[in-house]
């Protein structure tokens, strides 16, 4: 439980970053799990990791013209934020895909899920060596405890916005094309996000 002066300090904790932007760090919280959440993470069969505080959940001031209810990725700073009313956001660390491998563009999303199974694809299979067919979800499957799944028009792209059994990777840029968020954030983002939302990905050398 955060104390009183605790959470003050998280509240009153304002950065000037990129010239006017502020950011306030928004305390971590567990509401937006279910019981099945509280059950798979509270042993998870990973190391804990300590999210650099420029990575962990922050309100920002939100300037550019994306819509409340967007989501927009900074691939190189990192970033991935929720555009909410009156020109505010939810930021939010991820790990991204190395520059060749990566998602660019923009994007809906076409399929949400809760501890999704994962289904290599061939590239995968040939890069990383054989699994088995289909990961069942759970706290050890690389998406993590939830999926959000990237569609243009009515094709999947492949690429999610999922969790991660590998959080000291988020602020990074690895060998996997999608964008990954440490399991507590995807959770928060996910009760926010709806089908058909818009995702716009900045590609290497445009930033926020």
């Amino acid at each position: 439980m955060v104390s009183k002066l605790g959470l003050a300090a998280l509240l009153m904790g304002s950065f000037a970053l990129g010239g006017c932007m502020q950011a306030t760090l928004s305390p971590v919280t567990d509401a937006a799990m279910t019981p099945r959440d509280r059950q798979l993470l509270a042993h998870p069969p990973y190391a804990e990791a300590k999210i650099p505080d420029q990575f962990q959940r922050h309100i920002v001031d939100y300037t550019r013209k994306e819509q409340p209810g967007s989501i927009l990725v900074d691939t190189d700073a990192r970033y991935l934020y929720y555009v909410l009313p009156g020109g505010k956001a939810i930021r939010y660390g991820v790990a991204v895909g190395e520059e060749a491998m990566a998602f660019s563009g923009v994007a809906t999303v076409g399929r949400l899920a809760e501890w999704p199974d994962w289904v290599p694809t061939k590239d995968i299979q040939e890069r990383l060596g054989p699994y088995p067919a289909r990961v069942a979800g759970g706290p050890a499957n690389p998406l993590g405890a939830r999926g959000i799944y990237l569609y243009q028009g009515n094709k999947d792209t492949l690429y999610r916005i999922h969790g991660t059994n590998q959080p000291e990777y988020i602020g990074q840029a690895i060998s996997s094309g999608c964008i990954r968020m440490n399991n507590a954030d995807v959770i928060d983002l996910y009760q926010h996000v709806k089908p058909g939302a818009t995702v716009v990905v900045l590609p290497p050398g445009q930033s926020a």
